[in-house]
């Protein structure tokens, strides 16, 4: 999962908006000129909309990451279908990520009719309590290289770590001479 880009990385923030991390991380952004996708929850768009709309005005793109956060598997198809539709009755996006990564193959064939299915190829492990914020730094820099998309998460749970390593990816980027970049499929 990479994009055709010579000069541009693709910054993915799932789970959001979170009050007190989306606002960090749009400032963030904004203070390196970096421009992200939020694959954002529809129940979170709907409990937060100006942080939502803040996401849209700032420049970011908007994808579709269900409404309720639900694993695929396990999950018959179409209730999971009806998760992403209700998603995407807020946020009208063309992009899609599942939650986990985790969808059945109908699941996969299903939302792929519809909406442009985007991974990543680099997983910050931002969400993990074993690691330290400095080994999820680490594990994302030495994989960076153009057209990488790369996963963070916008949650508490992440915050530790994310707002470690952000600032110094994007430090990195920008010393590569590389640019951060919407995903436009």
């Amino acid at each position: 999962w990479e994009i055709d880009d010579s000069n541009g990385v693709f910054l993915t923030f799932d789970d959001g908006p979170t009050p007190g991390i989306t606002e960090w991380i749009l400032d963030t952004l904004r203070r390196y000129d970096a421009k992200a996708t939020f694959f954002v929850l529809g129940k979170n768009a709907e409990l937060y909309p100006d942080l939502y709309q803040r996401m849209r005005d700032e420049g970011h793109k908007i994808g579709n990451h269900t409404y309720s956060h639900q694993k695929g598997w396990g999950m018959p198809l179409e209730k999971y279908i009806e998760d992403v539709d209700f998603a995407d009755d807020i946020l009208h996006s063309d992009l899609f990520r599942p939650p986990y990564a985790r969808v059945t193959p109908s699941q996969m064939r299903a939302v792929g009719r519809r909406y442009k299915i985007i991974m990543w190829n680099i997983l910050s492990r931002d969400y993990t309590s074993t690691i330290s914020p400095a080994e999820c730094y680490r594990g994302v820099v030495k994989y960076i290289q153009p057209g990488c998309i790369i996963a963070f998460h916008d949650s508490e749970k992440s915050f530790r770590n994310m707002s470690y390593a952000l600032p110094r990816v994007l430090e990195r980027i920008k010393q590569m001479g590389l640019k951060c970049k919407i995903i436009e499929l």
